[in-house]
């Protein structure tokens, strides 16, 4: 058994366990400034605008004959 192969297998597993919480982090980062930026945008919308985008034809017309 090669103690050196060993040693830079072992190296190189944990950098690369190390790369991958570092990218998990940043995913994890941009995903909650993103819902952030949505949930800021949908609390600036009237409530009207709201309802006409999820039921665009309620509300739209009246008919007044009998």
């Amino acid at each position: 058994m090669d103690i050196g192969l060993l040693s830079m297998n072992m190296s190189a597993a944990q950098s690369l366990g190390e790369v991958g919480t570092a990218i998990m982090a940043k995913t994890l980062h941009d995903s909650k400034e993103q819902a952030a930026g949505e949930v800021a945008m949908l609390n600036s919308m009237p409530p009207a605008a709201m309802e006409l985008s999820v039921n665009p034809n309620v509300g739209g017309n009246f008919d007044m004959s009998v």
